[in-house]
């Protein structure tokens, strides 16, 4: 649910963005039978630091991951230990330094997704001295480019 920004209504409503989606699509996507997704409802709005929660989420936006090529960008996936502090802000000061700017930046929560990274998208292609200097970063224990 966090990971699509779904939230649960009042009235046990399911919604991504202002979209109600029924518990059937939900079921099928998750791969458990649309009873579950139900009580999963119901058990949130029961909860109130639950419902506190899932009652605000919301999706992030769509992703450029995909789409870098037709764009003419590139996408890194950074993996760091990501509950020390800097990592983002020392990928991007390098990334600033080459002429690179970032258009899209994404970083998993460590509390919510095991092995937690940071994904970004930046204009133009990354030189090999800007990999080095990534690399060379302590906290960063790889990085991968998509293409």
């Amino acid at each position: 649910m966090i990971e699509c920004g779904m939230r649960v209504s009042d009235d046990l409503k399911i919604y991504v963005g202002d979209v109600e989606v029924d518990y059937l699509a939900v079921s099928r996507a998750v791969g458990v039978d649309r009873r579950v997704v139900k009580q999963t409802a119901e058990q949130i709005r029961k909860n109130p630091y639950l419902y506190s929660i899932f009652s605000r989420t919301r999706p992030l936006g769509t992703s450029l991951v995909d789409v870098v090529s037709l764009l003419g960008y590139s996408a890194l996936v950074v993996e760091a230990d990501p509950k020390s502090p800097g990592v983002m802000a020392g990928v991007a000061e390098i990334l600033s330094r080459h002429g690179m700017v970032v258009r899209q930046a994404v970083a998993e929560d460590p509390e919510m997704v095991p092995d937690a990274k940071m994904t970004l998208v930046v204009e133009g292609q990354l030189t090999g001295q800007a990999m080095e200097e990534l690399h060379s970063l302590k906290v960063v224990r790889s990085i991968k480019i998509l293409k």
